[in-house]
């Protein structure tokens, strides 16, 4: 096992101990008690499967990229955004119901399932799929990072509505942008 391989495991390990400190924050919260070392566990430990994801691409590049980790990295990546939406579009972390709207969360799993979708059929007409993110993916992704921030941190004191609009135009337009891309690698050669 490589350092890389090591470090995307312990990320993906962050994952379920982000979600449960997050639930029983926000429970303890309702229950009028807020207990803040779970708001520092859970944001810390997803502080740290996020900002690992530079570190395991460093050890990549330093010793070697491998089949597992070229797989498990970006999985682990989607699975953590993933989790975070879901996990803050269901409990508030915030005495004034501060969650990341529903209708978001189905956009951003509707992208992905379309992403995927696409990809599985490119594959499927015998071709290569050879699509790499552009600036839009990555603005959504930071977009979405911010909206998970604004939630967390809870420094701010605007509804999160306003940076999920944001996160939701970045999000549309590199759904478009992919959905372009797949169609002009379905065109014959």
């Amino acid at each position: 096992m490589t350092p890389a391989n090591i470090v995307t495991l312990i990320r993906i390990l962050l994952i379920p101990v982000f979600a449960i400190s997050a639930v029983q924050y926000a429970d303890s919260i309702t229950a009028g008690e807020p207990r803040e070392y779970l708001w520092i566990i859970s944001l810390t430990s997803f502080i740290l499967a996020a900002t690992g994801d530079w570190l395991d691409g460093y050890l990549a590049r330093k010793y070697g990229k491998t089949r597992l980790g070229s797989f498990l990295d970006p999985l682990c990546d989607k699975f953590l955004m993933l989790v975070g939406l879901i996990v803050l579009s269901q409990v508030s972390w915030s005495e004034n119901g501060w969650v990341i709207p529903v209708w978001y969360v189905v956009m951003v799993v509707a992208r992905d399932v379309s992403i995927t979708t696409g990809c599985i059929f490119i594959l499927l007409t015998g071709k290569k799929v050879g699509v790499n993110p552009n600036w839009s993916a990555k603005a959504t992704t930071f977009a979405q990072l911010f909206t998970l921030g604004w939630v967390m941190l809870k420094v701010v004191p605007f509804s999160p509505l306003i940076p999920t609009l944001v996160a939701a135009v970045f999000t549309l337009w590199s759904s478009w942008w992919y959905v372009r891309e797949g169609l002009r690698q379905l065109q014959p050669e």
